[in-house]
């Protein structure tokens, strides 16, 4: 029954990616309630934004970002002593390398573990690898085998590969997320701010995809237009568009104006206006949350908060499987019935507690 487990993981530096681990924590916490959580995360991207917000997540006790950048014996030992100093002022008693390769966090974990007396956990993805471990899961194609999942499964299983070795099954866990304070302040301003009634329901809209590499997957402009224009119809929603990163502020003032051909609702514009940390907040109070594969997209499934995620391909292993979440795939003007008919189940749907 460990008190104090120090969690290493190494990742792209996205909300998305970050999030995707929550599933993970929160079945850790159920199978040792009142256990400290602590991330060690090795990072290429020091100080991206996204790591200020993962600090403060309600399931983790202490967050660590170390740049895994490296080079020769001497940038290992930095490496090394900056882990063991992080790792000392909690002293952990279990050690999870959720990695299921790579030797920075295999050798993290062996030395940590060696040195501060925890049993480690990780992942025999090659041969050979187990040896680094206490406590040893098998392959992640072996996990996918035994439990009668596809080889390339859902992202969130991943970290539960890990978890196996303890005993530790998913089944319908999912991911979470709680508003900040700066959230519900954002929250219990926004509609006076911006001259809406209380009961004022909304539409909210991140278009998203805005990142080097990412833009394929951002869904049709004339696409949610077309959709949203309907939807802020039929249910009398308020439109607020511009939830994602300020380098996104193009694509959303390109939607503002193409939108004026299809709805002569006025349209709320936040780009550049609210913090990640906000965020939380604004996409709590929405009654729809329209998205693409982003991740505001995994802070929405996060937060209970009805989503519709639209796919211009089959890309299963970012689904999110939940009764608040509707992933579908739509690039023409001609699967606007499909979204529209997706988006009337979860406004009908009683909203998760």
């Amino acid at each position: 029954m460990p008190l104090r487990i120090l969690m290493l993981k190494s990742q792209s530096a996205g909300i998305g990616d970050l999030l995707r681990g929550s599933a993970a924590w929160r079945a850790l916490k159920d199978r040792f309630p009142g256990a400290e959580l602590h991330l060690l995360f090795l990072t290429r991207e020091p100080g991206y934004s996204s790591e200020r917000f993962i600090a403060r997540h309600h399931l983790l006790n202490s967050f660590c970002s170390l740049d895994k950048r490296t080079k020769g014996i001497a940038g290992w030992r930095k490496l090394f002593l900056a882990a063991k100093a992080y790792a000392e002022t909690f002293h952990p008693d279990l050690i999870i390398d959720f990695e299921p390769k790579g030797a920075r966090t295999s050798l993290l974990a062996f030395l940590l573990g060696r040195s501060l007396g925890a049993t480690t956990v990780g992942i025999n993805e090659v041969p050979l690898r187990g040896a680094f471990y206490d406590l040893v899961a098998v392959s992640n194609k072996t996990f996918a085998t035994q439990r009668g999942l596809p080889e390339w499964f859902e992202y969130t299983n991943r970290d539960f590969v890990a978890l196996s070795a303890l005993g530790i099954e998913r089944g319908h866990t999912a991911i979470e997320l709680e508003e900040t304070i700066e959230g519900r302040e954002f929250r219990e301003q926004f509609r006076r701010r911006h001259g809406l009634p209380e009961n004022a329901r909304l539409l909210g809209l991140n278009i998203g995809c805005g990142t080097p590499g990412a833009i394929t997957r951002r869904p049709s402009l004339p696409l949610l237009s077309k959709l949203t224009a309907q939807l802020e119809k039929t249910y009398n929603l308020h439109l607020v568009v511009g939830l994602g990163s300020p380098a996104e502020a193009e694509v959303d003032r390109e939607f503002v104006e193409l939108h004026k051909l299809d709805s002569d609702a006025p349209v709320i514009n936040l780009n550049g206006k609210t913090s990640l940390l906000e965020l939380s907040g604004l996409i709590k109070t929405c009654d729809l949350f329209i998205t693409g594969d982003t991740g505001p997209y995994h802070m929405a499934v996060g937060l209970r908060t009805p989503t519709l995620t639209v796919f211009n391909h089959e890309y299963s292993i970012a689904y999110h499987s939940h009764p608040w979440v509707k992933c579908v795939v739509a690039a023409n003007l001609e699967d606007v019935p499909r979204l529209a008919h997706a988006a009337d189940e979860l406004l009908a749907a009683k909203p998760p507690q």
